[in-house]
């Protein structure tokens, strides 16, 4: 099956010394995380969309490991999309790491920039009521980033206590550099972004072929426990329907790219069949776009992100207002 366990909000501790902070309903933001501890040591994978949230998950943690926020040694970034990194600032002493390329789409996004767009939001009309749907559950106003402090290309092995914990660069994939946190002697991997389950995977970057490689990189691992960056917990039936969902939408934008349609238009065209009822199904659209680009198609190229999200909020307005 595609998801295991309940699906609730809080902590769930999946192996020895290891928990996932799961959240419902895994949509726009809600985003999953994790902390894995040996001893005194802790490594954390991902923070929260706003400062709120990521204290709220840093108060759990500590009463289940009875480590403080201050004292966890390790904080890993699997990408740089605020709901995975936007609080890390609670995590003062912890040595961050990225894979290179999140670093540095890290350094070049400005979290204020949320909290403008959010307060212009009410007077933009249709895509500002889209943003808002999405999110105003979270607040930018307050976010205090902190930067990774150690980058890596491709692996980068480290041992947390004495449980071995690999990160695997995929990117460019969901992002310009997604990494996958395997922890091998307890058969667990935390994918980030890599994974949407129940929800529409989200192309920013590409090319597709890396994320479908990534996919099958997870299924390779043969982990008991895969902890997605949005959704409940999963296994591999779960990674092969995300595998299933990109490959049939660069099918379908590669018949209508073939046909002359343009990239909204085929957003707008294509039958999203078994996939219809996962959340968030607008996000075809930066998806599309996406696949275009990778096509070589310069209307594509040069679509800013007003016009990507000013897409999604027409699908959004279609395929779930009416």
């Amino acid at each position: 099956m595609a998801s295991q366990g309940n699906y609730e909000r809080g902590l769930v501790e999946t192996g020895d010394g290891i928990w996932a902070w799961m959240q419902p309903d895994g949509g726009w933001g809600w985003s999953n995380a994790g902390i894995i501890v040996d001893g005194d040591d802790a490594l954390l994978v991902d923070t929260l969309f706003d400062s709120v949230l990521t204290a709220e998950m840093l108060q759990a943690m500590t009463g289940a490991t009875g480590i403080a926020p201050e004292a966890i040694n390790t904080l890993v970034n699997t990408h740089a999309n605020g709901d995975h990194c936007h609080g890390n600032g609670l995590v003062v002493n912890a040595e961050i790491i990225a894979s290179a390329a999140t670093s540095t789409e890290m350094e070049e996004t400005d979290p204020a920039f949320l909290a403008e767009i959010m307060r212009a939001a009410p007077d933009m009309g249709e895509l500002g009521d889209y943003l808002l749907d999405i999110f105003s559950p979270f607040d930018f106003e307050q976010i205090d980033i902190r930067n990774p402090t150690r980058t890596f290309e491709s692996r980068l092995d480290l041992v947390v206590g004495d449980k071995p914990v690999e990160l695997i660069n995929v990117g460019p994939a969901h992002t310009a550099g997604d990494v996958l946190v395997h922890v091998p002697d307890d058969s667990t991997v935390f994918t980030g972004d890599i994974l949407f389950i129940d929800g529409t995977p989200l192309i920013w970057a590409g090319p597709v072929d890396n994320w479908i490689a990534a996919c099958d990189e997870i299924l390779e691992m043969g982990a008991e426990t895969i902890v997605p960056g949005h959704g409940p917990l999963t296994d591999a039936a779960g990674v092969q329907r995300v595998k299933e969902y990109l490959t049939y939408i660069d099918d379908q934008a590669r018949l209508r790219f073939a046909d002359g349609m343009n990239w909204q238009d085929a957003a707008h065209d294509i039958d999203l069949g078994p996939y219809s009822d996962w959340l968030d199904a607008e996000r075809i659209a930066v998806n599309v776009n996406t696949l275009y680009r990778q096509y070589g198609n310069p209307e594509a190229e040069h679509a800013g992100i007003v016009d990507i999200f000013g897409a999604m909020a027409t699908e959004w307005r279609r395929r779930t207002v009416g």
